[in-house]
This record gives structure tokens, C-alpha cells and sequence, in this order.
């Protein structure tokens, strides 16, 4: 069962979720993003209790989605809302919505997404639905722990960003978890999905993996790429400063304590 009954449910939530990109391109990959996937944790505990298999791991793992999206989602209307800086990089990276044609291409391909990113706990639900016999809840506390960790990182991450571009607007965050890692946002990102992916090793049949793996093989490849532009900006914006090429030089870029400092071949012209 590759595709469970009622996906088409949770496909025309995720729809409506993320259509804010219509207004703004980025927004399917950003605030539309974070709300899709609270939408989705919402409606997989609706609709285990209508087909009654609900369950306790399955309300922890979906709350938890539902906070991962809501914080994400509201952290960067907020930052959109306040900050000049972030409002000008959005500008750079998309300066105008693309054709109508790409917009709708990228709304599907993200409401998709989202679906298969969120995938092991949707598919906890539906075996369980068609008679799974595997009852053990030890990988849904396990992942659900991990969940809860990408969250708190990501969290603490952000903050300590927002702080430190106010006290020094002339550098990027460079304290806090940002001593282990350059973007320690996006390691939390990984270690949230991570969980989730942790969550179903014992739920997830034949095809089901290819899926659940799908999404996190993509979201992770999605982040290692932001690490990418980030750290091209920040040659750009700060390469001449020594203080920066030292902190760049020995902190990790994306995995704390794994030495690989740079994913961007500086241009010495």
C-alpha cells in the first residue's frame, strides 16, 4: 500500500497550506512550508480517530509536526515582517514570481512533498488501519526524541541569530551553537526529519521505504544546498574580514564536530 486511502486528503490540505507562494514564489518553500506541515500532523490525528487507530505515539509524533511547521512557518513571517536584511536576500535570490505555468508546477511538486516528507507517520497510521501487526511503540519514542532535539536546536539557532545580527549587524552569528556549526539551523532541520524517519523503521513496508526515504533524502539535500548559498553569501559579504575567515576555517560548516569547513571554492580573483 504505497498510496493509503484518504491521501488525497491530506494532498488538498498541503494544497491550500502552502498556496501562499502564489503571493510570493519563495513562500512555497518557506512560510507555506511550515504551515503544511502542521496541516498535515493535524489531519493524520483526525483521521486516525475517525478510523479508529488512534494512538498515543501517534498524537506525539503529530503534535510535534505541528510545532515544527507553526514555529518554522511564524519565525519567518516574523523575520520576513522586521527585518530589512532578510527581506532584501529573498529579493536577490527571486526577484520577481516566475511564469504561472512554473508556479503551479512548484506548488504540486511542493504539496507533494510535504506529504512524503511527513510519510512515516502517515503510514503508521494507515497499516495500523489495514491490520499491521507490529504494535511496538519504541521507534515512534525514540524518533519522537529526536524530533523534539531538531526542534530545540533549530529553535536556540535562530534565536541566537536574531540576537547576534542586532548586537553586531557587520558580522554572521559566530556564538552559541554557531561555535560548532556555521548553520546549526539547518543541522536542526535534519535532525528533525531524521526522528521522523526514525519513527517508522518499524512501520514502513517494501515500497513505503522508497517513499519515506524520498522525502528525507531530499529535504537533506535541500539543506546542504542552503548551507551552499549561505556560505557563498558569506564569502561575498564577509570574505575580507579576518576575523571571519578564521571563524569559517575552523568551524564545521553544517555537521557539528565533522570537519568539513568549506562546501563553496572561493573565487581568489
Amino acid at each position: 500500500m504505497v498510496i493509503p486511502p484518504l491521501t488525497w486528503v491530506l494532498l488538498i490540505v498541503s494544497a491550500i497550506l502552502c498556496a501562499e507562494g502564489f503571493y510570493k514564489f519563495v513562500y512555497f518553500m518557506t512560510i507555506g512550508y511550515g504551515l503544511a506541515v502542521a496541516g498535515i500532523g493535524v489531519t493524520i490525528v483526525i483521521i486516525s480517530l475517525a478510523w479508529g487507530c488512534f494512538s498515543i505515539p501517534v498524537l506525539i509524533l503529530c503534535i510535534l509536526a505541528l510545532i515544527y511547521g507553526i514555529r518554522l512557518g511564524g519565525f519567518l513571517l516574523v523575520r520576513e515582517l522586521k527585518s530589512a536584511a532578510y527581506r532584501k536576500t529573498l529579493t536577490d535570490q527571486i526577484s520577481k514570481n516566475p511564469p504561472m505555468f512554473v508556479m503551479i508546477i512548484m506548488w504540486i511538486f511542493s504539496a507533494v512533498l510535504y506529504i512524503v516528507q511527513v510519510s512515516p507517520i502517515w503510514y503508521r497510521v494507515a497499516n495500523f488501519h489495514a491490520g499491521a501487526t507490529d504494535k511496538s511503540v519504541i521507534p515512534a519514542y525514540i524518533g519522537a526524541v529526536i524530533m523534539l532535539l531538531g526542534i530545540i536546536i533549530e529553535s536556540v539557532a535562530d534565536q541566537q541569530k536574531s540576537a547576534s545580527k542586532v548586537a553586531r549587524p557587520d558580522m554572521p552569528a559566530m556564538t552559541g551553537l554557531y561555535k560548532f556549526s556555521r548553520c546549526p539551523n539547518y543541522f536542526g532541520e535534519i535532525v528533525f526529519w531524521t526522528g521522523l524517519l526514525v519513527s517508522g523503521i518499524n512501520i514502513l513496508q517494501g515500497w513505503q521505504w522508497l517513499i519515506a526515504l524520498l522525502g528525507y533524502v531530499t529535504i537533506f539535500a535541500i539543506m546542504v544546498k542552503g548551507a551552499m548559498r549561505l556560505e557563498a553569501r558569506h564569502i561575498k559579504n564577509y570574505g575580507d574580514k579576518e576575523e571571519y575567515r578564521k571563524y569559517a576555517d575552523s568551524t564545521p560548516i553544517l555537521f557539528p564536530f565533522i570537519p568539513l569547513y568549506h562546501m563553496v571554492k572561493e573565487d581568489k580573483k
